[in-house]
């Protein structure tokens, strides 16, 4: 990274821009926004959010000479989100706990003065195991007989995508790797099933939303833009922020059953072998030469031994293909007042890309992933057998992104690999310990190497040559 860089996903803002010194995030506040930002802090609104934790907490810079751009009013530093994730990557009661952080903000903003401009999923980072907002500069005076302007938006962000999930499939989370903006409201409207038009708030602000953007999207004179500049009674604006609360409030996904939502309850490790498993990870991670601050711990499952890095002081991103899998995992760190677990959707077959404008808006899995620490278990069978990934492949992704890689090897003798290969035909000649050994050696040195007591499987501590 250069000593100093504007981040790309913040070039769209006019009232200031986020950019990178060293490894230090700041953001540069414009003279446009110089009223509000005034507004924000002397009206008692920014320590309301801080008291709260809903807000993400900045110091201010004194020195001279820090601005990156014309017009600087002020430079602030926020705190430091460990690792930005995205809503295509949360679970369902993340991007719903997410909804309403941003709900509970534009009360307290309104309650001082001020709305929210932006009603944007990204601007939701989780922080300590809960959600937090990220954007100071996303809030605007109050007028009276103004309606919400971000009304659309986090339809679009949040009741959309939820509704999607609770009512249609959990994985259509994933429009928003196609749709940044989140879902058209016509798609989604489309896609709920025919019993949510008598649900009385989908009914609001799903369908006949959807119904009157299609509406002055294809007729002339009088727009959409026009309607929503109607004044509005500040009671008539407090109805509506309770009704889109309630909403959000009243959607709730019933999980299915998926093939690794219980992949530990019907797993072969039992007894010692789990046991002597836990104690080598453990081991491992504590004979790491150099400690990096994140650990990424890829086919988390329910997390299991994501507590087990945890414990050593890690940040742990518990990452997995399976929502469901992920969202019972972010339901027990919520219970257990977690704070350094991070569950995530990830598909390393096809992992989160990076898109937006030049495809820089939103950083690739890749991207954020370098050079940290990598928890691999009962993984690489599944990437290499049941998506035909040959070793040496796995080996140079691994390289992309670990430092110190601790990987699992499941030969063709273990109980889980037999019951991959029964449905298909053994064209894997070179997945065995020594293969695995030969691809690996090109990326990774062994620092450490311990068979798992009763059983057919192996441990690994690699580090990368690269």
């Amino acid at each position: 990274m250069k000593e100093t860089e504007i981040l790309s996903s913040s070039f769209r803002d006019p009232s200031g821009v986020v950019f990178c010194k060293g490894n230090q995030i700041y953001r540069q506040i414009n003279l446009t926004y110089q009223s509000q930002f005034e507004h924000l802090v002397s009206s008692g609104l920014y320590d309301a959010l801080i008291q709260k934790n809903l807000l993400i907490a900045h110091d201010e810079i004194t020195e001279n000479n820090f601005s990156v751009a014309e017009n600087c009013y002020k430079i602030i530093k926020p705190e430091q989100i460990p690792y930005i994730s995205y809503p295509y990557e949360w679970s369902y009661s993340q991007l719903k706990d997410a909804a309403l952080c941003t709900m509970q903000i534009q009360e307290l903003a309104v309650a001082h003065g001020m709305v929210l401009k932006d009603a944007s999923a990204y601007n939701i980072q989780f922080l300590n195991g809960k959600p937090v907002f990220i954007d100071t500069l996303s809030f605007e005076f109050y007028e009276k007989g103004k309606p919400w302007v971000a009304y659309k938006q986090f339809c679009q962000h949040f009741i959309g995508p939820l509704s999607l999930m609770a009512y249609t499939d959990e994985r259509l989370s994933q429009l928003f790797r196609i749709y940044m903006d989140g879902p058209p409201l016509d798609m989604v409207s489309t896609l709920l099933p025919a019993k949510t038009w008598f649900k009385y708030s989908l009914l609001t602000h799903v369908h006949l939303h959807a119904r009157t953007q299609r509406h002055y999207a294809n007729v002339a004179g009088e727009s959409e833009r026009d309607v929503v500049a109607r004044p509005i009674s500040k009671l008539a604006f407090q109805a509506l922020m309770s009704s889109i609360e309630s909403c959000v409030k009243g959607l709730h996904w019933k999980m299915s059953e998926t093939e690794w939502g219980d992949y530990y309850a019907a797993t072969n490790y039992q007894g010692k072998s789990m046991q002597h498993k836990e104690i080598l990870v453990a081991e491992f991670l504590q004979s790491i030469p150099e400690k990096t601050t994140l650990l990424h711990d890829l086919g988390a499952n329910d997390g299991h031994f994501s507590r087990i890095a945890a414990a050593q002081g890690y940040i742990v991103m518990a990452q997995d293909i399976d929502p469901v899998a992920v969202e019972k995992n972010y339901l027990f760190e919520k219970k257990q007042n977690e704070h350094n677990i991070l569950p995530l959707i990830q598909d390393l077959t096809n992992p989160s890309g990076g898109i937006g404008w030049a495809l820089t808006e939103r950083d690739s899995f890749i991207e954020r992933c370098k050079e940290s620490t990598i928890l691999a278990l009962a993984l690489i069978h599944h990437l290499a057998l049941s998506n035909n990934v040959p070793l040496e492949k796995l080996a140079d992704f691994f390289s992309s992104l670990a430092k110190y890689l601790i990987i699992e090897f499941v030969p063709k003798e273990d109980s889980q690999v037999k019951r991959l290969l029964t449905t298909r035909e053994d064209i894997f000649p070179h997945y065995h310990v020594q293969g695995f050994e030969q691809a690996f050696s090109g990326y990774f040195k062994i620092i450490s190497k311990e068979d798992i007591r009763d059983s057919h499987r192996t441990l690994y501590l690699l580090e990368s040559t690269e």
